[in-house]
């Protein structure tokens, strides 16, 4: 499984296997995903990650 990095509403920013719909461009970046800091469910974006 791919991990993708991604940071929620909330600032928070964690790796999740589950990043759903990744080509849907209708509905923009943003997806559902429980927070693990937050405990709850937050839209969330993907991460860039810089490469060094």
């Amino acid at each position: 499984m791919e991990h993708t990095v991604v940071r929620c509403a909330e600032g928070h920013v964690f790796s999740t296997t589950s990043f759903p719909m990744q080509q849907a461009e209708r509905l923009g970046p943003g997806r559902l995903v429980r927070c693990p800091k937050c405990a709850r469910l937050r839209s969330v974006v993907p991460v860039a990650l810089e490469k060094r």
